[in-house]
């Protein structure tokens, strides 16, 4: 397998194994951007992917150098390198049409930035369905000094669902049928072990609910039928990581997928979470973890045998499943455990989408067109945040809005601002609609496999603060939704196409609402900007690229808008974002 090159060679005979050849000299970065056959064990597929290969290529930066990247376009259609999680300038974003034109066929572009922060990030094509089709790859920024955690091993664990499909087919047959790929499908057995646990009169109640809606309880993955992969390689190609007995091993886990979640394990290993989303943590122990699509986490795990153990990550659907190993020595392979029964949605999880059934019963409010609507903060000076123009930015009237108490806004689960007086309209706790960051008895609530500890986000605490704390200037509600019948996915019922951008102002600090009226889980990410995370741990709150947001919950992030330019923000499950789950943000005022 060809190395990477990087601009530490020391670094580089320790990672030969995990990635492909990008060439550099100094500081310059060449990458080229080419049609490849995808061999995924059961299936082999034409692609694309980056320097010919399907092994995702790993780019090493160190925090403080400027690094120059000659992107050359060996394609028949335009592409473009996003590089997801990292702050820099809007111009180097590498999103078509909203930061730059894409790179043309033949042509090469030089992208040119800082690294101003460290940790694991990824870079993905941001054109079509490239980044499905195979065009990703892994970024690790060494920081400026020594790492928090040592480790005497480190490893990238790239995950991805490849499927035999080519994205544009994907999307096309969604749109002809959202149900087209549920291999889930409920059958005459299902409801006689339904009737036989329920009552037959209770099942085909309960039968008659998900029909009104055009829903099932299995629609967990839009897309099933995939592959999963580790670092380009299947469960019988098995990714292997070497170790010896004692030392400690970083897993750099990042989730490239287009759209599958994975719940990740090692049986026989406790994981400790170090960073997520490239920002250091405070240290958490745990048996098992769930990365959304475009999330990255990293683990020390610490083999004390001299065997195989195998790294087990399974959709969140159950629907697919791979394995890679960690072993004393090559050639070896670890088991591969039976998947887990398929978990099932419940009304829980479509709360959101029952509040205004059309007459029919299919016709929700989340098809509805609503402004992206903007509550300003009391006690505060906005005559230097004026909002946006009225299509996106209309207050919400008839509000009382002197109950509102920064200081003890922020909840437990994450849902804070929870308790005040809305003009009459009192808002539910947290604790009182979520567990966590799901709805309460949602079907998607997580369980460790061994009964041990399952990550969630109110374990994740700062290690550091990135940002001094201060109440935000204003809070804009974004409403995920979406009509699964006609496969359009929308933020406050309008798609891109529809929606004026959404602007935000230099210097602010703006409080976004995430309101999930669907029934799937959408990772959503800002470009350029981070989302810091209500989990109510204030100053210590993560820090992070990418939110999951379940169905049927309210989740709270906080951004500094400290960029100039213009961004996307999107969720990053690639067949809603070209669905219309996706916003332009325009930066009003800063420095030129």
């Amino acid at each position: 397998m060809p190395p990477i090159v990087s601009l530490r060679s020391a670094i580089l005979g320790a990672t030969l194994a995990l990635s492909t050849a990008v060439t550099a000299q100094a500081e310059v970065y060449d990458i080229s951007v080419d049609k490849i056959q995808i061999n995924a064990g059961g299936f082999r597929k034409s692609g694309v992917g980056y320097n010919s290969s399907q092994t995702p290529s790993i780019l090493r930066f160190k925090e403080g150098e400027e690094v120059t990247l000659n992107v050359t376009n060996n394609l028949r259609q335009d592409t473009s390198i996003h590089w997801h999680g990292l702050i820099l300038p809007f111009d180097q974003d590498g999103v078509p049409d909203i930061s730059f034109d894409g790179i043309k066929p033949g042509e090469t572009f030089t992208y040119k930035f800082p690294i101003v922060q460290a940790g694991t990030y990824w870079f993905h094509s941001h054109s079509g369905f490239q980044e499905p089709d195979g065009a990703y790859g892994a970024i690790v920024i060494e920081p400026k000094r020594r790492e928090t955690a040592r480790a005497d091993r480190d490893y990238v664990v790239q995950l991805t669902d490849t499927h035999p499909h080519r994205g544009k087919r994907i999307m096309r047959n969604l749109k002809m049928s959202a149900d087209y790929y549920n291999r889930s499908q409920r059958t005459l057995q299902d409801l006689i072990e339904d009737s036989g646990s329920m009552g037959l009169k209770a099942a085909l109640e309960d039968r008659k609910m998900w029909g009104r809606m055009r829903m099932m309880p299995t629609d967990i993955e839009d897309v099933q039928g995939f592959t999963p992969m580790i670092n380009g390689q299947s469960t019988a190609q098995n990714w292997t990581g070497l170790f010896v007995a004692g030392e400690k091993v970083r897993l750099r886990l990042i989730n490239s997928s287009a759209m599958a979640y994975f719940d990740v394990r090692i049986p026989g290993l406790k994981m400790t979470v170090i960073q997520a989303d490239g920002n250091d943590v405070k240290p958490v122990t745990v048996d098992e973890l769930r990365i959304a699509v475009a999330e990255t986490y990293d683990v020390i795990v610490q083999p004390k045998e001299n065997r195989a153990y195998s790294i087990v990550a399974e959709s969140m659907g159950r629907t697919a499943m791979v394995r890679g190993t960690l072993a004393p020595r090559e050639g070896l392979a670890g088991p591969i455990p039976e998947m887990r029964t398929k978990p099932r949605l419940t009304m829980a999880d479509m709360a959101g989408m029952m509040g205004d059934m059309g007459m029919e019963g299919h016709v929700m409010r989340n098809e509805t067109e609503m402004p992206d609507s903007v509550i300003m903060m009391p006690g505060m000076d906005h005559s230097q945040h004026q909002m946006a123009p009225p299509v996106e930015a209309e207050p919400m009237a008839g509000m009382d809005h002197s109950q509102h108490d920064m200081d003890g806004a922020s909840s437990t689960n994450g849902n804070s601002m929870a308790g005040m007086n809305h003009g009459g309209h009192q808002m539910a706790m947290a604790g009182d609609a979520q567990e966590g960051f799901y709805a309460a008895g949602s079907g998607l609530i997580p369980s460790a496999a061994n009964g041990g500890k399952f990550l969630s986000y109110d374990d994740l605490r700062a290690r550091k603060p990135l940002y001094r704390e201060r109440p935000a200037t204003r809070e804009i509600e974004l409403r995920l939704t979406g009509n699964m019948e006609r496969y359009i996915w929308s933020i406050n019922g309008r798609k891109l196409s529809e929606a004026e951008p959404l602007r935000l102002k230099y210097g602010e600090r703006v409080r976004f609402k995430f309101v999930n009226e669907t029934m799937m889980s959408h990772p959503m990410h800002l470009h350029g900007m981070w989302s810091i995370l209500d989990t109510g741990k204030g100053r210590l709150d993560p820090i992070k690229h990418t939110v999951s947001i379940a169905p049927g919950t309210t989740v709270y992030t906080e951004t500094e808008v400290d960029v100039t330019g213009q961004w996307a923000f999107h969720c990053h499950l690639s067949y809603h974002a070209d669905a219309g789950m996706f916003r332009k943000v325009i930066i009003e005022g800063g420095p030129a």
